[in-house]
Formats: C-alpha cells, structure tokens, sequence
C-alpha cells in the first residue's frame, strides 16, 4: 500500500460515516416531525359532542365527552391524601385543638368539627355530620350538590328559597314535612350527587357560569354585575359560590353573603352588629357570636396572588396535558400535593424550596392563631367568672363585645383553608387584633371580678383534650359549671 492510498481510504471511510450520521439524524427529525405533526393534529380533533341534558348533575354523564376531566375528577375518591396542615382526610380539629371545643361551646361545632375530604364527597360527609339535626335548616344543602340549582329551577323562580323553607332531613326523607308533601311528592331524594360539572359549567357551551343565587345577590346590592366578569376571573368566581362566608337571613334562613360593607372582617363584623345578628349564644360566657365559615375567597382578595391576577383554579386546578391535549386537571386538591403543575409554574425554585418557604409562612400563622385561641377561651373562662361572681348584664355587655370581636377574627383565619398561605400578612394582622382584643376582655373582668371583691386569679378548669374540653362544655350547658372563683368564692356560698 503506497502513502497516496492511505488517506484516500481514511476518507471513504469519513464519507460514509458522514452519510450514515446523516441517515440518523434524518430519520430522528422525521420521527420528531411526525410526533409534532400528530400531536397537533390530536390537539386540533374536535370531540363529537354528545348532547348534555341542560339539567343533568350526574357528572358521570358529562364522561363521554370529556373523559380526561372526569376521569381526574374521581381522583378525588382517594381521601388518605394529606399536607402538614391540610388534604383529604377527616382530619378532627377538635381532637388536633381541643381550645375550640371551648370557643365554639354550646354550638354544633363543639359536637363535631372534621376536615372536608373534597367535593365528590360533600353529601356524603354532610348526611353523617354530628352538627345535623332536626332542626337544621335545608340552606346547608345549598353548596353540597348541583341537584340544588336544579330542584330550584324545576320549583320555579318564585320557589328559589324553598331549601330554607324546607328543614335538611325533609330533603333527603321522602315524606317527611308538611313542605316537603306539598312541594316534593315527586322529589324522592333529589339531593343524590356531589358537586361536579353542573355547579360550574353551561351544559350546552361549558362557559363558566354562577348556579347559587346568593354571589350574584352580594354582588347586586354592591352595584357590580357579576356578568361582566372576565373568564379569569370566573376561574375564580365559580368558587366563591361557596367558599365563603355566609349566613341565614331571617326566619326563612335565605341564603345571604355579608358584603354590603366590604370583604373584610371589620366590615362583615359591621354588617352583622347592624342587624344584632347572632348565631347562637356561648354556653360558658353567654355572648351572642358568630361563626365563620370559610372565607376563603375574602382572605384571597387580600393576598398577591389576587392582585396579580392569580385565579382558584390556576392553584388548584392547573392545566395538564396528554399527548397534544392542554386541560384543565379537575383533581382538585391542595398545591402542595402538585407543585410541579401548580406552584413550579411561576415560583422558579425546587419543589422542596417551595414547600419549605409555604410550610415556614403557615407556621408562623398557626403560631398566630394558637395564640389567639387561647387567649379568647381564656376570656369566655373569666366572664363566667364574673358571672358567678354576681356580675350584673349590664356590666357584661362591653366584655362581650370584646369576646364577640375576638373570635370573629380569629374564625376568620381558623375556619379559612390553607392556613393563612391565600394571604398571610392579613391573616397575621387579623389574629393580632384577635389576641388584643381578647386580652382587653380579660383585663375587664379582672377589674370587674375585683369591684365585685375577687382579687384571686380565676382558676381555669382543664380542657386540654377533646374529651375533657367537651365534658365541661356540657357543665355549663347543663347548668352545673365548675366553680372558677376559688376558695373565697366556695365559702360565701357554704354560708
């Protein structure tokens, strides 16, 4: 082999290396191509669409042609899921804090107080609630299930607060009711699905839409039209239907939003001290209270995410995708369960980052709120102290109102979900204003106690378990209360 084949062998071999590569990655890019192409083309295919009853609320029915959402849907069957401070299960908030036995003494909340373990269980969870009763209007059925909206249009505009006419049992019991015979002999257990596709989505168009009278009345008597709402804010108005406070107005128990003030807690508070509402009178102090329920959208519009334009359902109802179809997840669950899809997406840090710094700032509120707890069952200890003491009403007016502002703050944090991460600077505002006033309440009574003679500190019985918190809530219900005034005060009554 002489010195000129040599190089002219290297460089057939250098040639067909090079066409070889070049097949490769020709056939790579088709394959690339191709994928792209179908995937498009997946993402493009419009679904035949098969009719939807305008008032079907069984979401099994809206399968067929939405299969992706309602199979994550039923993803929410699994309720063992669960983040430090919230999730799935049934967690007992009685049992994890045994103080709100004592803050919600001589209420339904003192009975029973679980975790909501997510929207395809809200009948279920309801019917075995301890907080159920005979007397307990049908208006709590009102966020449970879309065959709410749809018995309400069936009866007719003018029957649209027939559940507060009605009692809870009455529609779930065929027969039961003077009401429920007159109005629902073919009604027989109307209230059978849990919320779903109806309670948000226009069966003909899936436009978002509001189905509870109640966020479209609030939004009236403050002079906005709820109408004229973006689809992203939609995103998040579908939600406040529920995910509110709320209360039952007058002897119908209708339904009602407190917002002709404002969203915030001194502006609800407002509201309800204009009308000496009240929802039930505390066991242990005797103040006329509130009980929150879960003001969740309000908080949210005090937070970043709200001002930034941040929707519900961007946090917990990311969008997915499969294969070249982009929808939204209807798993809906908390975001430290998803933070790849939902926090990852805006928040450019690690996921065990994130979860780190929400962990740190719900830390810190529940702090907040201990602190709170405990300063305002204390209070409800001491004006039943000046109570025993021989105190006069009168007297006691100005310390209630205190007790009465307190827990309304604190409610307004406890009873909203995510603990304090939708806004964590006015969560944390609220409940420093709920320890100072209650301990302004205690400082009332000490004086009060001791222009009634009682210069001993009150002795504060032990609630430090649930069992033990609930036993001496029956006390005071029963009219047997321990005695909180001391030795001194057990000798003037053996005399």
């Amino acid at each position: 082999m002489n010195d000129a084949q040599v190089p002219q062998g290297r460089s057939r071999r250098l040639s067909w290396g090079v066409l070889i590569l070049a097949m490769i990655l020709t056939a790579g890019l088709a394959l690339l191509l191709s994928s792209i192409i179908e995937r498009r083309q997946e993402a493009q295919i419009v679904q035949i669409m098969q009719p939807i009853d305008p008032m079907e609320t069984d979401s099994a029915k809206w399968a067929g042609n939405f299969p992706r959402q309602y199979d994550r849907y039923k993803r929410m069957q699994d309720s063992e899921t669960q983040t430090k401070y919230g999730g799935a299960f049934l967690r007992d908030y009685l049992e994890e804090t045994p103080a709100n036995v004592i803050l919600f003494s001589g209420y339904g909340f003192a009975k029973d107080y679980l975790q909501g373990r997510g929207h395809v269980y809200a009948v279920e969870d309801v019917k075995h609630s301890k907080r159920v009763g005979a007397k307990t209007p049908a208006t709590c059925w009102h966020c449970k299930s879309p065959d709410v909206p749809r018995v309400m249009a069936e009866l007719g505009k003018e029957k649209v607060d027939y559940p507060d006419e009605a009692t809870f049992q009455e529609l779930i019991m065929a027969g039961a009711g003077d009401f429920y015979k007159q109005n629902f002999m073919a009604l027989k257990d109307e209230i059978t699905h849990p919320i779903g596709c109806f309670d948000c989505h226009d069966p003909a168009t899936m436009a978002l839409r509001i189905t509870r009278p109640a966020l479209i009345e609030a939004f009236e008597r403050q002079g906005r039209d709820i109408n004229q709402a973006s689809h992203q804010e939609m995103r998040t108005l579908v939600c406040a239907q529920c995910h509110v406070e709320y209360y039952f107005k007058g002897e119908g128990k209708y339904l009602t939003f407190p917002w002709d003030k404002g969203l915030k807690v001194e502006q609800m508070e407002e509201y309800y001290d204009q009308y000496r509402f009240a929802d039930w009178t505390h066991a242990i102090s005797g103040t006329p209270m509130i009980k929150m329920q879960h003001p969740d959208y309000e908080i949210y519009n005090t937070g970043i995410h709200a001002y930034r334009g941040v929707s519900c359902a961007d946090c917990h109802m990311p969008y997915r995708t499969e294969g070249g179809a982009k929808f939204t997840d209807h798993h809906l669950r908390s975001p430290m369960l998803n933070i790849e899809n939902s926090c990852a997406v805006c928040h450019r840090w690690g996921e065990q980052e994130i979860r780190q710094r929400v962990e740190g700032i719900q830390d810190k509120v529940r702090e907040a709120r201990t602190r709170a707890e405990s300063a305002i069952a204390l209070a409800h200890f001491d004006i039943a102290a000046c109570k025993q003491a021989g105190a006069e009403q009168e007297k006691l007016k100005a310390v209630r109102q205190l007790v009465r502002s307190a827990q309304v703050r604190w409610d307004y944090v406890a009873a909203n979900n995510g603990m304090g991460s939708h806004s964590p600077q006015e969560c944390v505002r609220v409940l420093l204003a709920a320890t100072d006033l209650a301990q302004q309440a205690r400082i009332e009574s000490t004086r009060l106690l001791a222009q009634l003679g009682h210069t001993d500190p009150v002795r504060y019985p032990d609630y430090s378990t649930k069992e033990k918190a609930q036993a001496l809530s029956k006390a005071f219900i029963a009219g047997n209360p321990p005695n909180l005034l001391g030795e001194k005060a057990e000798a003037v009554a053996g005399r």
